[in-house]
C-alpha cells in the first residue's frame, strides 16, 4: 500500500526523524492560509500523487514549459498561483504514463537552505531476506540513471535481523556520504530511527530522495515515498486508514475485496491466470505474439466460482480490453470451478470480445463440458501457446 509523502513524513516523525513543518492542503485557500502559518519567506508546493518524479514532470493542461509539480515559492501569493496551476489538473511523470494523475491535494512546506543532497532509501532484500540500505552522494537526481552510468556513488549493505541495526550501520552510512564529526553523529541516529520506522510499521520500501543537509548543520528528510507490505496491514489498522482511494485505479480496488491480484496494464488483452508464475508467462508469451497484456490477474489456487465471476467482471470492464485469455493449469484449482465462474459472469455480464480458453489438471473434463454445453462463443485452446496465437489473431481480426 502506498501513502503519500505527507504522511509519509508523518510517520518517520513519529519515530524522531527530522523533517520540514508543512500542511497538506485541498484547496488555493487552504494552501495560503498553511503557507502563512510557516515562518517563510521560501516555501514549497508539492503536488501529492502517488507517484515518483513529480519535479521534473510535466502538466497536460499546462504549456510545455510550465514548471512541475514541487515547485519553489517565495511570497504568499506565488503560492496561490501555484496552487491554483497545479490543483485540478493532470501531473505526467516517469511514474505515472501518458495517463497521468489528478492533482488533488498540495502539501505546503517550509522552505529550507540546502547546503549538500543525498539519497537513501530502504527495502527488503529478497535475495538476503534482510533489509537493505541503499545510499548515494548523488541526492536529488534519478537514482537509476546514477546506478547505471555511475554505480560506483551507490553503496548497499543489509542489516542482520538477529541483531537488528547496530552503531556500525549508521557509521557505513555516514562513510558512504562522506559525514564527519556532529553530522556523522546524526547520521547515526537517523539510520536507527529509519531501521525502527521501516520495521515498526512493516514497510516494504521507503525512499528518501533528497536527504539534506541544511547550512544550519542538521539532516533532514526533505522527502518520503513509503510504500508498506500489505499482508502486514492487518496488524496496523491506523496505517490502513491512510489509504488514499482517489489515487488508485477502481479495478484494483474492486479486486481487493475479493483477494485477487490484479495490477491494470495498457495493454489490450485481459488475461485471467491461476498463478503468479503462469501470469507472468502467459503475459511475456502475449508479447511474443505481438500483441500487449491489458492486466496482471492471478486468481489464486483456491479460488471460487464467485471469485472466478469477480475476476471476469473486472476484466470485462476496461474499456481497453479486446479480447481475453483465461489460462488455467489445476492442481489446486479445479478447472470445473473456474468453468463455472466464467459461464457465470458472461451470462451475467454479456460477451462482447473474443474469449479464448485453455484448461488443463484437475477435472478439466468436466470443465471443458460444462463451457461446451454452456452455448458461449468460446475458443477453447489445447496449449499457451495455442491460447496466445488464437487470441491474438481473434483480436486482430476484430480491430480490422
Amino acid at each position: 500500500m502506498n501513502i503519500h509523502e505527507y504522511q509519509g513524513k508523518a510517520v518517520l516523525k513519529n519515530f524522531g526523524v527530522l523533517v520540514s513543518a508543512g500542511q497538506s492542503e485541498l484547496t488555493v485557500e487552504e494552501a495560503v492560509t498553511a503557507a502563512k502559518a510557516l515562518p517563510g519567506p521560501v516555501y514549497v508546493v508539492k503536488s501529492q500523487i502517488h507517484a515518483g518524479g513529480r519535479g521534473k514532470g510535466k502538466f497536460k493542461e499546462l504549456p510545455a514549459d510550465a514548471k512541475g509539480g514541487v515547485r519553489l515559492a517565495k511570497s504568499i501569493d506565488e503560492v496561490a498561483a501555484c496552487a491554483r496551476e497545479m490543483l485540478g489538473n493532470t501531473l505526467v511523470t516517469a511514474q505515472t504514463g501518458p495517463s497521468g494523475k489528478q492533482v488533488n491535494r498540495l502539501y505546503i512546506e517550509d522552505g529550507c537552505d540546502i547546503e549538500k543532497e543525498f539519497y537513501l532509501s530502504m527495502l527488503v532484500d529478497r535475495e538476503t531476506s534482510r533489509i537493505a540500505f541503499v545510499v548515494s552522494t548523488e541526492g536529488g537526481m534519478d537514482i537509476e540513471k546514477v546506478a547505471h552510468d555511475t554505480p560506483d556513488k551507490i553503496v548497499t549493505f543489509s542489516v542482520d535481523p538477529a541483531t537488528g541495526v547496530m552503531a556500525h550501520h549508521g557509521r557505513a552510512v555516514a562513510r558512504a556520504l562522506g559525514l564527519k564529526g556532529h553530522l556523522a553523529k546524526q547520521v547515526e541516529t537517523l539510520t536507527a530511527q529509519l531501521y525502527d520506522a521501516f520495521v515498526g510499521t512493516d514497510m516494504a520500501m521507503l525512499e528518501i530522495n533528497p536527504l539534506v543537509v541544511t547550512k544550519q548543520g542538521e539532516l533532514r528528510c526533505l522527502d518520503a515515498k513509503v510504500s508498506f507490505d500489505s499482508n502486514a496491514l492487518y496488524r496496523h489498522s491506523d496505517l490502513v486508514e491512510l489509504r488514499d482511494l482517489t489515487e488508485e485505479d477502481e479495478k484494483e480496488i474492486e479486486a481487493s475485496k475479493y483477494d485477487l491480484n490484479y495490477i491494470a496494464l495498457e495493454g489490450t488483452i485481459g488475461c485471467m491466470v491461476n498463478g503468479a508464475g503462469l501470469a507472468m508467462a502467459t503475459m511475456d508469451i502475449i508479447k511474443l505474439y505481438g500483441a500487449t497484456p491489458a492486466n496482471f490477474l492471478d486468481v489464486g489456487g483456491g479460488a471460487t466460482k464467485e471469485k472466478v465471476a469477480a475476476a471476469f467482471r473486472i476484466i470485462t470492464s476496461d474499456p481497453h480490453v479486446e479480447g481475453i485469455l483465461v489460462n488455467i493449469f489445476g492442481g489446486i484449482m479445479r478447472c470445473d470451478v473456474v468453468a463455472e465462474g466464467v459461464v457465470a459472469a458472461v451470462r451475467e455480464a454479456g460477451l462482447t470480445v473474443p474469449l479464448v480458453v485453455r484448461l488443463e489438471g484437475t477435472n478439466v473434463e468436466l470443465g471443458k463440458k460444462i463451457i461446451k454445453e454452456s452455448g458461449l462463443n468460446v475458443v477453447s485452446a489445447s496449449d499457451l501457446d495455442d491460447a496466445a496465437q488464437k487470441i491474438v489473431r481473434a483480436t486482430r481480426r476484430e480491430a480490422a
